[in-house]
């Protein structure tokens, strides 16, 4: 199976120490290299900048070779460069969390998941304790309307 990602993903399952669920979940993932530095910018948490310092074999990173074009024209670098790459690469799947970039993979035919769809998996799967990795998740930056963390809570209660 053929996973690329953005940056939010990683960098959101590396602050609730979830990051291993990646490997156990789909073996590999695909990186464009603006997510690349978008992790390793100084920007970045800590915590984030440290993890991609010393990348997982699992984790492979790679040039986009495809043009852009209007679509994605708009979006930030790293989810223009992960929806080119799943492009270029016929990708089974994008991770992905921003709605405007979600649209744009759709628009292009991607299959889309993102941080709370990995955690479903996981949970689905008992590899997590999902209402303490929601509860992580909710103390980060992670934006998602509460009646969706409860939507993910109750299909797993």
């Amino acid at each position: 199976m053929m996973i690329v990602s953005d940056t939010s993903p990683i960098n959101y399952l590396i602050l609730i120490n979830h990051i291993n669920l990646l490997p156990e979940l789909f073996d590999q993932i695909v990186i464009p290299q603006a997510v690349y530095h978008e992790l390793s910018d100084t920007s970045a948490p800590s915590p984030v900048q440290t993890w991609i310092a010393t990348p997982p074999n699992w984790l492979k990173i790679k040039p986009v070779n495809q043009p852009s074009d209007a679509i994605v024209d708009l979006l930030d670098p790293g989810e223009r460069a992960a929806i080119l790459l799943a492009q270029e690469l016929n990708a089974d799947l994008i991770l992905l969390d921003d709605m405007k970039a979600r649209r744009a993979a759709t628009e292009k035919g991607i299959t889309i998941s993102g941080t709370l769809g990995i955690l479903d998996r996981a949970a689905t799967l008992e590899l997590i304790d999902l209402p303490v990795a929601v509860q992580c998740l909710q103390n980060t930056s992670f934006w998602a309307s509460e009646s969706l963390f409860q939507k993910l809570l109750d299909k797993h209660s």
